[in-house]
């Protein structure tokens, strides 16, 4: 079956058009206003799955939307997704199924932890794990990455910085895997030696796993931590979700995998009250996406590795600007340091350039951009254009 990723999908109307045409809000395309290419949030521009789009239509023309249960069919899909592309033999009731992996990363630090207790994180990192401890009333721990020895070279897990962000208090590790923004698939060693801190420490772990379905290098598998090491099974939380794989994060739909009984009953009862029924939307969705949307994934992927080198080849001729290619979904980490941008360079690359990215400095590390490439290769041409122009030699 052939898949379009080429043509794309107006998202937001011009303003003579408004009132003609339906307008689609997002806020990928609708926080900047003005003639503005958004390559910031990570939210991809392309058409979802067309096995989604058919059982959400034959959902909606049910007609009645009420409370929504999980249904069997999905819990057993997501076992046999587990086991295909993971070889994870997971069970149906170790699934807990939620409305998002943010709301999950703040229920899993009030199950888990105590107030006063450390919730810690590597960073960069998806800024929402920042906000965990704050928002919960934990005390936040944060240990930095190691930088990349050379241009090019990739980002690494610094052991010893880590441990050393280790204190008595420390109860909870927020874990990114593959890891976002970098792009990194961590390696087998990096790993080993952080579980081997995980069990000295006495930590429990909540890893989000939301990009484990994307990635780039040929013939690379995913393993997630929890199948990696047994061990660390019975204190680790797993997250997964088909919102970016798939590209239905609006759909508000993932899945909180719990091997362990004790945690799985402490991050149950912390969801009553707190978090709504999953989207009866999403649930038909994420059945439709993990059951029948493999194929349209492999399209997705050689999209994906064209854009991504289109874009090396672009940072190549950018002075002052670096990136290790991304191993996993479609963002890029960009050290804009030394390309003369000033203290912001996202704010002067919108300015000068209309095209907005994410600011470093929301994951932790400032004077860095994220861009995402996921969308069309005309859209994301025209905003390279516009990049050189202010950036090329």
């Amino acid at each position: 079956m052939q898949f379009d990723f080429a043509t794309p999908i107006a998202r937001r109307h011009p303003p003579e058009a408004r009132g003609v045409q339906p307008e689609w809000p997002s806020q990928k395309w609708h926080r900047y206003d003005g003639d503005v290419l958004p390559l910031w949030v990570a939210d991809m521009d392309f058409v979802s799955p067309p096995a989604v789009i058919e059982a959400l239509q034959a959902r909606v023309e049910h007609g009645v939307f009420g409370y929504g249960l999980v249904p069997d069919s999905l819990h057993r899909t997501l076992c046999e997704w587990s086991a295909r592309h993971y070889d994870w033999s997971i069970e149906p009731h170790w699934q807990l199924w939620l409305p998002g992996v943010v709301p999950a990363l703040h229920l899993a630090s009030m199950a888990l932890t105590e107030p006063g207790e450390g919730v810690l994180t590597v960073t960069p990192i998806y800024p929402p794990f920042l906000k965990v401890a704050e928002r919960t009333g934990r005390m936040a721990q944060q240990a930095p990455l190691g930088e990349p020895a050379a241009p090019g070279e990739p980002w690494r897990l610094d052991l010893d910085a880590l441990e050393a962000a280790i204190t008595d208090d420390t109860r909870l590790l927020l874990w990114c895997h593959p890891h976002n923004p970098t792009g990194r698939v961590w390696q087998a060693q990096e790993l080993a030696g952080l579980a081997a801190l995980v069990e000295k420490h006495d930590l429990l772990v909540v890893s989000d796993e939301l990009h484990c379905d994307l990635l780039l290098d040929e013939g690379a598998r995913h393993r997630p931590l929890a199948a990696a090491y047994p061990g660390l099974a019975a204190r680790t939380i797993t997250l997964w979700a088909p919102s970016k794989t798939f590209n239905l994060a609006g759909l508000t739909c993932a899945c909180a995998v719990i091997p362990d009984p004790e945690l799985r009953r402490r991050f149950a009862a912390q969801m009553k009250g707190l978090q709504s029924d999953p989207n009866v939307l999403g649930l038909v969705a994420a059945e439709a996406a993990y059951a029948e949307g493999d194929a349209w994934r492999q399209a997705l992927l050689e999209v994906l590795r064209g854009h991504r080198q289109r874009l090396l080849e672009r940072v190549a001729s950018w002075p002052g600007v670096s990136m290790h290619p991304p191993q996993s979904t479609y963002l890029a980490w960009l050290d804009m340091r030394g390309a003369g941008l000033g203290d912001c360079p996202q704010q002067t690359l919108l300015h000068d350039t209309g095209v907005a990215l994410s600011d470093g400095a929301d994951f932790g590390w400032p004077g860095f951009v994220r861009l995402n490439f996921g969308t069309t290769e005309a859209q994301l041409e025209s905003a390279l254009v516009r990049l050189d122009a202010r950036l090329a030699r």
